[in-house]
Formats: structure tokens, C-alpha cells, sequence
């Protein structure tokens, strides 16, 4: 078997041993070298080629996103990011992401040591996510297939309410869900959103998106109701599921057990869309590792609803969309830059005479 070759660059030593212990228990993955600063490990990558770089958001000498924008830009590869679990370490981790960085992980605020112990299966998870990830050069705009196209338009936002869009990502998911709602319309129907990410990250991920998009995109609260031209993200820390009270859809935050190792859990929004939207319910599953999301897509298909599954060669990883194929549960699979005018397609195809192309 060969060996995930990884590089650890991080200015805390204790950091680097940990992260070398963690990495070099796992029979699959071997670290091939350790760097202070990304000066050093300019030379290690050359040196050593590796399949996975794991590299600290904030360092001396050059910052970490100066070092992975040139990276991604001269010798693109999979980087994880270790980051603060802060606001401005979500903020910068966010930018990362932006750059082109597969995913991350974060450190634990008091005892470094023992903490990024109890991370060992994350970790060893996140590097082979990684190590599997589609790297594709950077650009400056969210380029989209057929994106000069005019997308289908919802006549009014009050007309449009029953109707509902519900996205599941993981791994690569967070610039997928920044380009798939870029190219939502202002009126476009509700949309609640289930992304794997620890706590205090989702908050800054829905700033970013609300500055960006036409919607409004907010970190559910929960007891919210669903309306039009809003997308509703589920909070790091809890599960997030749609319910109805009397006509209205209402969002729902649950801190229940974690769901496929997983707490938010793609799986558990699904199927709430299932039980209390049915056909009026759009599912869509983006790039992501493992298989939360594709039993409750079929939940969903089941009750009515009509799914869409990103395609192998534009997703990162292509785990959870490809689990969802497996099944049966989604009706078309199909890139990411041309889902925004399938989903809306299909809506005023099938959304009766409030929809219109």
C-alpha cells in the first residue's frame, strides 16, 4: 500500500509533534517533513512531493494565506488548513477555502496537546478527504457552465413560498454553496442548507455568503420562518430541520445526537424535508466525503420531491453525491456551474402558474 506523503507546516513545535504523532499512527499516511514557516516548506515541497499539506493559518516570516494563494496558483495541491477556533480564525479559514484549500480543522483552545489528541480520527479523516480531492486552478469569479444563460425568474416572492430548496455539502462544499447561490434571484424559494463545520465557523461562512449573494443568508436561529429570497444554514453546533406550523414552514434547531459522525447531519435535514415538505421540496446533494445526506435524499425522493446530485468531475470529493447516485435518490446528476438552472427549471417547470421561464 502507498502512503499518503504529508508535510506539516506550523510555527508551534508542539503543533508539528502532535500533528506528526497523529499522522504517522494511521498505516495508510506517513509525514515526510515538518516546516516552521512556509519559506521552509517551499523547499520541503520540492523536495518531497507530497499528496497532502496541512498548514497553519497564521505564521512568521509569510502569512499562510500569502503562501497558499502563491501555492495554489504555481504548484496547486491539497492543503488543509489548521486553524484558531476564533472569530477572526474563521474569517481568515474562510479565505482559505476561497483560495483553494480542500478543508480544515481546528485547534483546540486549552490543552493543545491532549485536545488535538482527541482529533486524531478527524484529522486521519480529513487528510485522505484530501488526498482524494479534485484540485482545480483558482479564478478570480465563480466561473459557471452556461453561466451567461438568464436563469428562470420567479414571478413574485409571495407566489413562491411553498416551494422549497434543501442542500447538503460537506468536503469542497463551501465554495459550491458561495456559486450555486450566487446565481440565485432575489425571489427564488426558501433555502435551508445543512454544510459540515464546527461551530463559530458557520457564522462567519453565512456573513460571507449574505455579502455576496442576492438573497439574504443567515446562520438559523431556529423558529424561523422560511421565506422567499432567504437561505437558512445550519449552526456548527446543532442539527437544523424544517417544520410546518399551519401554512407556514418554520426552521427547527435540534442539538441531538451527531448522525453519521456528524452534528450538522445532512441526513437529518433531509429527511425533516421529506416529512414536512414532500413535493414542494427540491433536493440538491453537492461534493462532499462520506455518506450523510444520500438515505434521507431517498427519504425525500420517496415523498415527492425532485433531486439533484453534482456530478464526479466537478466536485472536490465526490463521496456523498456519488452514495446518493448509488441509491437511486436523485432524479439528475449534473456539474455544479449548471445546477442553479436545472433547480430553477425544474421549479417553473413543475411550480404551476407562479413560475414562469
Amino acid at each position: 500500500m502507498t502512503k499518503i506523503k504529508v508535510v506539516i507546516v506550523d510555527d508551534s513545535a508542539l503543533i508539528r509533534s502532535v500533528m506528526t504523532e497523529i499522522v504517522n499512527s494511521q498505516p495508510d499516511m506517513e509525514v515526510v517533513g515538518v516546516a516552521p514557516d512556509p519559506l521552509v516548506a517551499r523547499e520541503l515541497i520540492k523536495r518531497t512531493n507530497p499528496d497532502v499539506l496541512t498548514l497553519d493559518v497564521e505564521m512568521p516570516k509569510m502569512d499562510g494565506l500569502d503562501f497558499l494563494e502563491k501555492l495554489m496558483r504555481l504548484r496547486p495541491m491539497p492543503v488543509l488548513m489548521v486553524s484558531s477556533l476564533t472569530e477572526r480564525g474563521s474569517e481568515i479559514t474562510m479565505r482559505a477555502l476561497e483560495l483553494g484549500a480542500v478543508d480544515f480543522v481546528t485547534k483546540p483552545k486549552i490543552s493543545i496537546q491532549s485536545g488535538m489528541r482527541e482529533y486524531t480520527e478527524l484529522i486521519a479523516d480529513k487528510i485522505r478527504g484530501a488526498s482524494r480531492a479534485r484540485i482545480k486552478p483558482r479564478t478570480l469569479h465563480a466561473a459557471t457552465a452556461g453561466g451567461t444563460t438568464p436563469l428562470p425568474q420567479l414571478r413574485s416572492p409571495l407566489t413562491s413560498s411553498e416551494k422549497l430548496i434543501i442542500i447538503g455539502a460537506s468536503t469542497g462544499g463551501t465554495e459550491a454553496i458561495r456559486e450555486f447561490l450566487m446565481q440565485m434571484p432575489s425571489d427564488c424559494p426558501g433555502i435551508l442548507i445543512a454544510q459540515h463545520m464546527p461551530e463559530g465557523f458557520t457564522t462567519s461562512f453565512a456573513r460571507r455568503l449574505d455579502s455576496l449573494c442576492k438573497i439574504s443568508v443567515v446562520e438559523s436561529a431556529g423558529n424561523e420562518r422560511v421565506l422567499p429570497g432567504h437561505a437558512y444554514i445550519a449552526p456548527g453546533h446543532s442539527h437544523l430541520l424544517l417544520t410546518r406550523s399551519g401554512a407556514n414552514y418554520m426552521t427547527k434547531i435540534e442539538q441531538s445526537e451527531p448522525v453519521n459522525r456528524h452534528r450538522p447531519s445532512v441526513d437529518v435535514l433531509f429527511r425533516s424535508a421529506a416529512q414536512a415538505a414532500g413535493k414542494n421540496a427540491v433536493g440538491v446533494i453537492l461534493t462532499g466525503m462520506g455518506k450523510d445526506g444520500a438515505q434521507g435524499m431517498l427519504e425525500m425522493k420517496n415523498a415527492g420531491a425532485h433531486n439533484f446530485a453534482q456530478d464526479e468531475a466537478s466536485c472536490v470529493v465526490f463521496g456523498m453525491p456519488r452514495e446518493a447516485i448509488a441509491i437511486g435518490a436523485a432524479h439528475e446528476v449534473a456539474a455544479l456551474g449548471a445546477l442553479p438552472g436545472l433547480v430553477l427549471g425544474h421549479l417553473a417547470t413543475h411550480g404551476g402558474r407562479a413560475l414562469r421561464v
